[in-house]
């Protein structure tokens, strides 16, 4: 159910206390307002209700008879609604009161309140930046969530906003700002268009850069997501054929065609293996060539000290995903995030934001393409490599020489595009053995240091030297490399790669 259903069921329902997080307080008003007046219209029974709005500033406002009535005390606020009559119905929308539930005296009205008002035809509605809750009153108050804009209301809003100025726009210009539009407030929406139509007398195509920096900056003051900018190609992946494969089967996947042909939104993935192997540089590819945002969570910031804030930064990542949809959102080195999810030493806060993130994942609807990295497959919980959750698990191994000689090629034609041909790939590829990736790009970075210093190109051999002073990973890690084998091996995961010394192993003991 969207908010305008959920609100009217609970106005039907009698439910008394109602608490709506969210940024956008005249929005929200806005449509309670519109909301209470449909439903009297359309259904006798509930009747008409007054609207009564405060904050702690002004007390009451909008009625003349109580305006400034309990300002600068919320108990007083509270008592008002206890002093109205039985029958008289009314929507209290009280602002920023989450500051004052910790507080005995409010905290035990409202619980009385919630008793009384059952049955009476009343409803208060806490209107709050985000959810803070003390435990005793987490029974009596209903939080429902007020989603940001939707594409319509978006239009809507742009459309408003250009009819002032006599200018008339394209359908494809009208779409493109819509889509960039998308994930951010109507207030952010109104101050990003009015500066850009002060600037120029109009809106112009430049203008949807414009917009995408505003939202670039809107998720960046969330402090839990990041805005990647996706340049990376899928040919700057070197090797991974099975893994880029399934990528391109799927490029089209969120189109309007793919619906009407009975297509589900892909879900997501997850890429498992050792550090340095192209995970990150997957994630960012399949942005760039699905044309898509690229959105990047650290696990670690949804976790904060208040009680209740781990799980609202959570449902807040969501939303803002879910504004944005279609889109990628990327969650680097997931098992790290949840390491200690059997919730010792903090409460459950840490199983609590896992349940309500694998919920989602089992449950999303909107085109959220989540792209997970792991390194330790041992500190994943058994719940996120359950089918449902992810359309495919990839393993991410060491490359082999063919694609060790593939990403020598990648990066060497980046550094040195004009002489390529200078620098013996195969060769290279072949004094690399269990080098990752990454271990082959910082060995080139070596290499480019040695000729530089010596005031000169780097050569095959400066790279050849370079790599003799590195010990891979595969040698310092061992141990968890061959728990990583033993685990695919075992059919868990597909192999990105073709070919693969792993699988062979695989193949012999099917057999």
């Amino acid at each position: 159910m969207n908010f305008n259903e959920e609100f009217s069921l609970l106005l039907r329902a009698c439910y008394p206390l109602i608490y709506l997080p969210t940024n956008e307080e005249e929005r929200a008003e806005k449509a309670i307002a519109k909301l209470v007046e449909d439903i009297a219209t359309a259904t006798e029974k509930l009747g008409k209700r007054n609207i009564y709005i405060w904050d702690f500033v002004n007390g009451y406002q909008e009625n003349p008879n109580y305006v400034g009535f309990g300002k600068r005390n919320p108990l007083q606020a509270l008592e008002f609604i206890t002093k109205m009559p039985k029958n008289a119905g009314g929507i209290f929308i009280l602002r920023d009161f989450q500051r004052f539930l910790e507080d005995i005296a409010v905290s035990r009205e409202l619980r009385n309140l919630a008793r009384i008002l059952k049955s009476q035809p009343k409803n208060i509605i806490i209107i709050a930046p985000k959810v803070q809750i003390p435990e005793e009153l987490t029974e009596v108050i209903t939080v429902l969530e007020f989603a940001l804009p939707t594409v319509a209301e978006i239009k809507t809003e742009i459309e408003r906003l250009i009819s002032a100025t006599g200018q008339s726009l394209s359908e494809q210009l009208l779409d493109e700002l819509v889509r960039a539009a998308q994930g951010l407030s109507l207030e952010r929406i109104r101050r990003v268009l009015t500066r850009a139509i002060a600037t120029n007398g109009k809106l112009e195509p430049d203008d949807v850069e414009l917009i995408l920096e505003e939202k670039r900056s809107s998720i960046r003051q969330t402090q839990i997501l990041d805005y990647y900018p996706a340049t990376e190609q899928i040919s700057d992946i070197g090797g991974l054929d099975n893994l880029k494969s399934w990528l391109l089967r799927r490029g089209g996947a969120f189109s309007a065609q793919a619906r009407a042909y009975g297509l589900p939104n892909p879900r997501g993935l997850l890429l498992v293996g050792i550090q340095g192997t192209g995970k990150s540089l997957t994630a960012k590819a399949i942005a760039h060539h699905w044309h898509l945002p690229l959105l990047r969570l650290d696990v670690g910031r949804l976790f904060a000290g208040l009680v209740g804030e781990s799980e609202s930064r959570t449902r807040q990542t969501i939303e803002l995903a879910e504004a944005l949809a279609p889109c990628i959102l990327w969650i680097d080195e997931i098992d790290k995030g949840f390491a200690g999810i059997d919730g010792k030493g903090d409460s459950g806060t840490t199983s609590r934001v896992f349940g309500t993130f694998m919920t989602w994942l089992a449950e999303k609807k909107t085109p959220v393409f989540v792209v997970a990295t792991a390194n330790n497959i041992r500190a994943l919980p058994p719940e996120m490599l359950r089918k449902g959750r992810f359309d495919e698990i990839f393993f991410v191994g060491l490359p082999n020489q063919s694609e060790r000689e593939a990403i020598f090629k990648v990066h060497l034609a980046k550094l040195r595009p004009h002489n390529l041909g200078n620098y013996d790939a195969k060769r290279l590829a072949y004094e690399t053995p269990e080098f990752s990736g990454a271990e082959i790009e910082q060995t080139i970075i070596e290499a480019m240091h040695i000729g530089f210093s010596q005031h000169r190109d780097f050569t095959t051999d400066d790279i050849l030297e370079a790599a003799s002073q590195i010990v891979p990973l595969a040698k310092t890690a061992q141990e968890q490399i061959e728990f990583l084998q033993n685990w695919v091996a075992a059919g868990k995961a597909r192999l990105a790669s073709k070919n693969n010394n792993l699988s062979d192993r695989i193949q012999s003991q099917l057999n």
